[in-house]
């Protein structure tokens, strides 16, 4: 009680140069058993606490529980069989049809990594890309998916004459990467496909965390003739300013809304609001997690 104390007193605005700063703080801590430990395991422990806190949100403060040891270990667990799996090329990548509702015809694919674990089953995309992006796996990820969807277009060129765009999932750092636009071109100049056959999505707040620093990017992409796609929209709580001023092609309403539409009218309200905010921008409209 009183370390959450301390934490709320840290809130008090500061004055400095006549300008109220507010500090926030994340604190964890531990007792420590003096002479029958080293310190060294109580300060462990508490930094193992206050990772923890900070994982709940700002101001927050907990003491040390021995879950939080075994969510750490299994966390580690899971890093050292993701990398593996990368490494052994043992991660797969499954291919969903995108549907043009009026005329059924399919439009192209969204291309979703999977890792089918032999102990464990299927491991969530949920439980591993954060996982993934926290270690910078996710990079060497999004290379690998890159190439992947590539040669898949190629594939079905030749087996049916498809033409379309295949959309691959692909982290914000991917976007700041100096060398992003030729490890696109590598990767379609291998299999003889355009650029156009491969479309990038990028989430509303990964978008909107670094937009600054994405901006040039999306830019050169789009000049090259790669697609960019908003995933997750709705849930970035950001100015749509950014919709009429960056190189989008299209917008994928986040499931949440999708799922509740004709349970609960707000979700039918604002799936109504960008879909009409799309078509007079002349964007692409996808609804992601249609079931039914």
């Amino acid at each position: 009680a009183a370390v959450a104390a301390d934490v709320n007193l840290l809130r008090r605005p500061i004055l400095i140069d006549g300008f109220a700063v507010e500090v926030g703080a994340s604190v964890g801590y531990d007792r420590w058993n003096e002479g029958a430990e080293p310190l060294e395991d109580a300060a462990h422990r508490a930094d193992l606490a206050m990772y923890e806190a900070k994982s709940r949100g700002p101001n927050h403060s907990l003491i040390f529980e021995p879950s939080m040891q075994d969510r750490v270990t299994e966390r580690a667990s899971l890093e050292t069989k993701l990398r593996g799996a990368i490494q052994s090329k043992a991660i797969k990548i499954h291919y969903q049809p995108l549907i043009d509702l009026s005329s059924g015809r399919i439009t192209g694919f969204e291309a979703l990594v999977h890792w089918p674990h032999a102990e464990r089953g299927m491991v969530s995309p949920a439980e591993f890309i954060p996982v993934a992006e926290e270690t910078g796996l996710i990079v060497p990820m999004s290379e690998w998916a890159l190439r992947q969807a590539a040669r898949q277009a190629r594939i079905w060129a030749d087996a049916f004459g498809f033409s379309d765009s295949i959309a691959v999932n692909m982290p914000n750092r991917m976007f700041e990467r100096t060398d992003l636009i030729e490890q696109i071109s590598s990767a379609v100049r291998e299999e003889g496909i355009p650029h156009s056959m491969i479309q990038l999505e990028i989430t509303e707040t990964g978008l909107m965390k670094d937009l600054q620093r994405v901006i040039p990017s999306l830019h050169r992409l789009t000049e090259i003739g790669v697609q960019i796609a908003v995933d997750d929209f709705g849930t970035g709580y950001s100015s749509l300013a950014y919709l009429t001023s960056l190189p989008i092609a299209e917008v994928k309403i986040d499931r949440s809304f999708v799922r509740d539409l004709g349970v609960l009218p707000q979700s039918l309200a604002v799936v109504t609001a960008i879909i009409a905010l799309a078509k007079s921008l002349d964007l692409k409209v996808v609804a992601e997690g249609v079931e039914n």
